[in-house]
């Protein structure tokens, strides 16, 4: 089975970086789709989703580009809420 492109990413996002800041920062991500010009990976919280957006976005894209997906964005979504969207639901009534 062929590699996702999340972790095509994955795999040379980590040849760069010291391996406990890529399991803090990349770990508990997972690849959620791909329709061609996004990207969708999910992110344990919202912290997570801001760090990577503002530190590495930059290198995420360089790497797209050399996966010849020069025109893809990559979205991080906060995934894991179902339990606390439930509560709201169950205050609600």
């Amino acid at each position: 089975m062929s590699a996702n492109i999340w972790e095509k990413i994955l795999r040379r996002l980590r040849r760069g970086m010291q391996e406990e800041d890529f399991r803090r920062w990349f770990g508990a991500t997972a690849y959620a789709s791909d329709s061609g010009d996004q990207i969708t990976v999910w992110v344990p919280s919202e912290s997570i989703r801001r760090h990577l957006s503002v530190h590495y976005e930059d290198s995420i894209s360089r790497i797209l580009a050399a996966l010849d997906r020069p025109n893809t964005d990559i979205r991080f979504v906060v995934a894991g809420l179902g339990d606390e969207d439930e509560d709201d639901e169950d205050k609600d009534k």
